[in-house]
């Protein structure tokens, strides 16, 4: 796999620019994204052809340029999303009984 690039899935809340345009007409292509599935609802379509209509709640499988894909992703979101990163413990706790 090429450094940068790789697999990451889309989701299309409703109210997105995204929600009655063709996969062709959003332009991911240019952006270096391919659609490698689409979910809807119970069906899974995988491949979908370029002139299917996105829906709310649509949810898009693609490969392409991760740097794209993450820009897609609203600020707020992103920041939600960030995990907590904790402190590693480095001591072990001994025990007295040495079959414990």
């Amino acid at each position: 796999m090429s450094k940068g690039y790789g697999v990451s899935e889309i989701y299309i809340p409703e109210g997105s620019h995204f929600v009655g345009v063709s996969i062709a007409d959003t332009e991911l292509s240019e952006q270096d994204i391919n659609v490698l599935t689409l979910y809807r609802g119970g069906k899974i379509i995988p491949n979908p052809k370029k002139e299917r209509v996105l829906e709310a709640d649509d949810k898009l499988l693609c490969y392409g340029k991760l740097e794209s894909m993450r820009s897609m992703v609203p600020v707020k979101t992103r920041r939600r999303r960030r995990p907590e990163v904790l402190d590693l413990v480095t001591e072990v706790p001994h025990s007295d009984n040495p079959s414990a």
